[in-house]
């Protein structure tokens, strides 16, 4: 899968507000937060359910995967997704080591491994 999500027990303000103090923890800070929900009504159209996505980055890590390879940053910043479905909210993101898989590197592998670990505690102690 590339993919991981997981189901929180929380509504979708309070999971944003505990994953944003998780990431914190990691060094990871919430670069923004975009409101998929207000983009699409200035277009005139309506979600039923509500998205945000939250670019977060690492700097020391942003540094060292550009640093063995510039087309990472085509993944740049990580992407978590807190959204509801069906009345449940859920936390999700794609998975580094799937992305990572795209170019070359192998001490690139490591390293997103390390970090999808790291983004994985920080979501599952969000929720």
């Amino acid at each position: 899968m590339f993919h991981y999500t997981v189901e929180s027990t929380k509504n979708l303000q309070e999971t944003i507000q505990s994953l944003a103090e998780e990431l914190k923890q990691e060094q990871f800070g919430v670069l923004w937060e975009l409101n998929i929900n207000e983009k699409l009504e200035a277009k005139g159209l309506n979600l039923a359910e509500t998205y945000r996505i939250l670019e977060v980055c690492n700097p020391k890590e942003a540094y060292r995967v550009l640093s063995e390879n510039p087309l990472v940053s085509y993944f740049l910043p990580c992407k978590i997704v807190v959204y509801e479905a069906r009345g449940k909210v859920k936390v999700g993101m794609p998975k580094p080591t799937a992305l990572i898989s795209m170019v070359e590197g192998d001490g690139l592998k490591e390293i997103a491994q390390d970090i999808e670990n790291r983004l994985q505690a920080c979501i599952n102690k969000s929720i």
